[in-house]
């Protein structure tokens, strides 16, 4: 199944130049949907994870399924402001712009297998704030998952002391 053809493109969104990939028809698909939360798991079947880490917002989606698939625990990170105290914080950079994400600071146990969930793999500034987030608190990361890498972005440099994994590649 060619997932690209399940996935809009919407040209100069958020920002002029920005092409942002909207997985919504993807997710409407049952058989897309699951056939794509049966990819994403895949590489983790053998060593499953404690817990995974799902990123805000979308990646919140494809994690809660892939928790249920692999049958283990699930956990937010979220944008700056959204859960209540106590937090741990971590600003990043963006594609188009700078963030701050933070975890519960009791999200993950020290030792806890962790596999981290987004939808998309960008400038890699996300993912590499959330890892250094779970390292933070003890998480043994196993892997960073995505449906989706922009590869001229080289995100994947700098999470190379990470397992990645991505389906669709633009």
């Amino acid at each position: 199944m060619d997932l690209k053809q399940k996935i809009r493109e919407i040209p100069d969104w958020p920002e002029k130049g920005v092409n942002f990939k909207d997985i919504t028809p993807l997710l409407q698909d049952k058989e897309t949907f699951k056939s794509t939360i049966d990819e994403l798991c895949k590489p983790f079947k053998q060593n499953p994870p404690d817990i995974i880490v799902g990123i805000d917002a979308r990646g919140f989606i494809l994690s809660a399924a892939m928790a249920y698939k692999l049958g283990t625990g699930l956990t937010l990170i979220r944008k700056k402001g959204k859960l209540p105290p106590t937090t741990i914080s971590q600003e990043y950079t963006l594609e188009y712009a700078t963030n701050t994400i933070e975890m519960k600071d009791d999200a993950i146990q020290k030792g806890q297998k962790v596999l981290i969930v987004d939808d998309v793999l960008a400038t890699g500034g996300t993912m590499e704030a959330t890892c250094q987030i779970v390292e933070k608190l003890g998480g043994e990361i196993i892997g960073t998952s995505f449906l989706i890498e922009l590869d001229f972005l080289k995100g994947r440099e700098k999470l190379k002391n990470y397992k990645v994994e991505s389906l669709v590649h633009y």
